[in-house]
């Protein structure tokens, strides 16, 4: 049964209008509040002191960026733990990704923040700025509270099954050496750098299907069409991720003729990336998955994809392009997705012009086993699922640390990252050796476009030279955030790793 005190944000504001017209004075707190503990308590209490009437807003579960496996408590429950305190008048559940809608619609008189807020140099996201500025305008105040600070995120990692045992224990290693604010601090000087990502443009599509039955007639499945979506993917990808941390982004990739998809793809690419897009015969790839949306389940998959002729069509001009703009950049970050668009012109170029280079290949069931990371003659970091690794030195159950050593002796490349999905990743750099990091998820919604995620983040970590296990520690951090988009709807938007940074280091 819902509590009378549970109110939607337009009620609240109709309701709270009319008492303001009786002279009360209104005093909103707004959080995630994912576990009540003294803290919040001593919070609320000195809240509704500043007025009449304390109103409660929750982060909705959709919006709370604190990584994988939070809320530990849906958004329901958590109004119902609020709605059951006697000092809290009433409690809405919030629709945006900040409380500065809830603060115009609800008008309030004084809105209430813990004293840690006081400092907005604290709060990465910059939401308390915009929060204050949105109080201003309706005329209300801020008050900060100096109760004593708990934190429901130190409590949560503490008691709660919200890590495995491995990843807590590399967690409390990891705290002693950095704190979330040196980490922060890393990633922030990544901004200097001046990036080139290429590679072949993929488009991805989902078709949301509900399986009905057999059909009557033949032995196959029959699928309800329900809904499809379209996603950057490939290297379009990874130019979305960069563009967040990096200074600038330049993107080289091959479109088709015949469908190039180009306001599309433009509409989807972040604002700093500046693309260079050449065109060769044909389509533009497209994979096209059909997906069952209730648990994000692959059924089948059409792939689109060019000869190899088409591909190489445009390679010369590629080559031109490349010949005098590689020196410029500090980053090279080539992602081989093995369709035809890395011609041996194009490598022998990267190789020796480029004064940082970050490869990747992959592996797909269009080229299984024959596009491989040996293809290339050199490399200064290069990253691969460990799948991809063993593929290329022809060692299925060998020790891994030996592939890893096979392969950076080979590329002459003394880094190299292998992901490892959830049993974590290796990182290894000449001299430290190795260093192995556990997963921070304990969930996966989609794993296509989480080792473009990986790559994209590292690869400028590696060429700033930063500590092998901070590098290793960003990467899964940004792994367990790729895993749980779908597909590559979203990119790796900064403000978002640095929130689940911090939640993880607390």
């Amino acid at each position: 049964m819902q509590s009378i005190k549970l109110k939607t944000v337009e009620e609240l504001s109709h309701l709270l209008a009319e008492r303001k017209g009786q002279g009360k004075k209104i005093v909103l707190c707004h959080g995630v509040f994912d576990l009540i503990h003294p803290g919040h308590i001593h919070h609320f209490e000195e809240a509704k002191r500043q007025g009449d009437i304390l109103v409660v807003s929750i982060t909705p579960d959709n919006f709370v960026n604190k990584g994988p496996g939070r809320p530990v408590f849906n958004q329901r429950l958590r109004a119902d733990f609020l709605t059951a305190l006697e000092m809290v008048d009433y409690v809405t559940i919030n629709r945006w990704p900040t409380a500065v809608e809830t603060i115009r619609f609800l008008r309030p008189d004084i809105y209430v923040k813990g004293w840690e807020y006081s400092d907005g140099e604290n709060d990465v996201t910059q939401g308390i700025t915009k929060e204050t500025e949105a109080v201003h305008k309706v005329g209300g105040g801020i008050f900060f509270t100096r109760g004593d600070v708990f934190s429901s995120t130190e409590l949560l990692n503490a008691y709660f099954d919200v890590h495995s045992p491995e990843t807590k224990e590399f967690l409390r290693n990891f705290r002693q050496k950095y704190s979330a604010e040196n980490v922060i601090g890393f990633l922030d000087q990544l901004r200097s750098l001046k990036v080139l990502v290429i590679g072949e443009t993929i488009i991805d599509e989902y078709l949301y299907c509900h399986t009905m039955n057999k059909s009557a007639k033949d032995n196959i499945l029959v699928s309800r069409y329900l809904y499809e979506e379209a996603f950057a993917g490939g290297i379009l990808a990874c130019a979305n991720h960069m563009a967040g941390f990096c200074g600038q982004v330049d993107l080289v990739s091959v479109l088709g003729k015949e469908d190039d998809r180009q306001d599309f793809i433009r509409s989807r690419l972040h604002s700093k990336v500046r693309p260079y897009f050449f065109f060769g015969k044909g389509k533009t790839i497209v994979k096209r998955r059909f997906v069952d949306p209730q648990f994000v389940s692959k059924l089948f998959e059409v792939c689109y994809l060019p000869d190899p002729e088409p591909m190489s069509s445009s390679a010369s001009r590629i080559e031109d392009f490349l010949a005098t703009r590689l020196p410029e950049y500090d980053l090279v970050l080539a992602v081989d997705y093995g369709h035809g668009f890395f011609q041996p012109g194009i490598i022998g170029l990267l190789s020796e012009k480029s004064s940082f280079l970050a490869i990747n290949t992959q592996t797909n069931s269009a080229n299984l086993g024959f596009n491989v990371i040996t293809k290339y003659p050199k490399a200064n970091f290069i990253s691969l699922s460990e799948p991809e690794i063993r593929l290329a030195t022809h060692d299925r159950d060998g020790s891994l640390e030996e592939s890893i050593g096979v392969i950076s002796r080979q590329l002459h490349c003394r880094q190299v990252a292998v992901t490892r999905g959830k049993l974590g990743s290796i990182t290894y750099r000449e001299p430290e050796g190795f260093f192995s990091a556990p997963v921070f998820s304990n969930k996966v919604v989609d794993r296509i476009g989480a080792g473009d995620a990986y790559l994209s983040i590292t690869a400028p970590c590696a060429v700033k030279n930063y500590p092998i296990d901070l590098m290793a520690f960003v990467g899964n951090a940004v792994g367990a955030m790729a895993v749980n988009v779908v597909c590559n709807r979203e990119p790796v938007a900064p403000v978002h790793l640095y929130k689940f940074i911090t939640a993880l280091l607390k």
